[in-house]
């Protein structure tokens, strides 16, 4: 659930984008978010063309309440290590698909970063993983949300078992027809 104007319910996660092209592989972040009723919050707001506003925005999420913090980049990638540089909670980088380098440049400047400033890095357009990285991390506290995440398992776990009943019934010649 995605928090607007002035709800009395506060965003624990912060999803944030270097850019509005981002917003495809970052909405799948928000869509598990919204599957597990998570509240978050949804800014683009750019490390580099904008440094003030980043900074204050990065050092004030811990007071807002903020317990993880999912951020996409491309290119440079410099968003997630950023926050992770300047706010305790945990980041979850998303690396972006790029036209240049297929995503790899991203991917490694998200992974390598110094000792002491982590980033989990989930797949090149991960956003959906980094949704249910997020619930994870705040499952470790809440055991509703915990019981979700068993049921969301499950629920991937049947799934796989319809496919494969669906398989055996009309045979691969006829599966995706």
């Amino acid at each position: 659930m995605q928090v607007k104007g002035n709800s009395d319910v506060k965003p624990i996660v912060s999803i944030v984008m270097g850019s509005d092209s981002d917003m495809p592989v970052m909405s799948k972040a928000a869509d598990i978010l919204d599957k597990f009723d998570i509240p978050y919050e949804m800014k683009i707001i750019s490390a580099h063309r904008e440094p003030d506003v980043f900074f204050e925005y990065a050092r004030s999420a811990e007071e807002k309440g903020i317990k993880v913090v999912i951020a996409g980049a491309g290119m440079a990638a410099h968003l997630p290590g950023m926050f992770a540089a300047i706010c305790p909670m945990p980041v979850i980088g998303i690396p972006m698909h790029t036209t240049s380098l297929g995503g790899r440049d991203s991917l490694y400047s998200i992974v390598q970063m110094p000792s002491g400033i982590p980033v989990a890095t989930v797949a090149i357009n991960g956003g959906a993983n980094a949704g249910i990285l997020a619930a994870k991390i705040l499952a470790t506290s809440d055991s509703v949300l915990l019981q979700k995440l068993k049921d969301y398992k499950n629920e991937l776990a049947d799934s796989v078992i319809a496919k494969d009943a669906r398989l055996q019934e009309v045979g691969y010649e006829n599966y995706q027809k």
